[in-house]
This record gives structure tokens, C-alpha cells and sequence, in this order.
């Protein structure tokens, strides 16, 4: 119980310091991706840049918001997860992350590729809270989905 005790610590700790120095905030001036999303249930509002390389790769992603420390240390922790990764990859870690988020069972593989971002595991044991963590994504997942739709055509 005392390692548990720890883990959660540590894991506040983290949470709290992407809260606190969030990373990747600001504009990004020719970004391809933009999206916003607000929660009108608890005021939470996150926006999204990403700029994309030829090959579909995210070479830069900056953030911006309003909202509780779970919503934003959400969108920190995302901008630094999808650096140099493919759309399509980035969008699967979103659906990864719902599952995490969810309390649901999530393949150690998976789990790996989510780095910090599994200090909100512990999300799932407050459900109305759940939201707040899946604002970012969810602003991710209508970005790309935006950004190829015309391209698919």
C-alpha cells in the first residue's frame, strides 16, 4: 500500500507540474491544425495548433486554455506525447487514452506509449473528471479528422 501511496504522489506531483509549467503553450503561426473545444459543464477550454510535415508527421503542436489542473496538464502532457508522430498514430493514442481514462484494460504495449501520460490513470476513479481529461484529446481527434477529411475527397 505504501508503494501505491507513492505512486499516486508522484503521479500528483506530475500532473501538477504540467499544470503549473505547462509545456508548448502558445501560437503557432502556419499551423495546418486548428481546433478548440470547451466543456460548458465545467468551463474547461483547450485549443490546439499542429504543424504537420509532408510525410503526415507532427513536427510541432503548441496549446492554449483555461480550466482545471486535470484538463490542462491533459493538453500539456498531449502536446509533448505527439511530437513526431504520424496523424494516424497520434490518433490512435487518443483512443488509447479514452480506455486508460475509462479504467479499462489497456495492453502493457499501449501503455508504454503513453510516457507521463499515465500519471491520469487515476482519473478513472472519478468520473466527472473523466471529461476534463479527454478535452485535449478529443480537440485533437476533430483537428486530424478536420485536417484529412478534404484531403481524402
Amino acid at each position: 500500500m505504501a508503494i501505491e501511496n507513492e505512486l499516486d504522489e508522484l503521479y500528483q506531483e506530475l500532473i501538477l507540474d504540467h499544470y503549473r509549467n505547462p509545456r508548448n503553450t502558445g501560437t503557432l503561426p502556419g499551423a495546418q491544425i486548428h481546433a478548440e473545444q470547451f466543456n460548458p459543464f465545467c468551463g474547461d477550454q483547450v485549443t490546439l495548433q499542429i504543424s504537420v510535415n509532408r510525410d503526415g508527421t507532427v513536427e510541432s503542436v503548441a496549446h492554449q486554455g483555461q480550466g482545471c489542473s486535470i484538463s490542462q496538464a491533459s493538453a500539456s502532457m498531449l502536446t509533448e506525447l505527439i511530437k513526431g508522430k504520424t496523424l494516424e498514430n497520434a490518433h490512435a493514442l487518443s483512443d488509447i487514452v479514452r480506455h486508460l481514462l475509462r479504467g479499462e484494460q489497456i495492453d502493457p504495449v499501449e501503455m508504454e506509449t503513453l510516457g507521463e501520460f499515465e500519471a491520469l490513470q487515476g482519473v478513472s476513479k472519478f468520473p466527472i473528471r473523466i471529461k476534463c481529461a479527454l478535452l485535449a484529446w478529443t480537440t485533437l481527434e476533430e483537428g486530424i479528422e478536420h485536417y484529412l477529411k478534404p484531403q481524402s475527397q
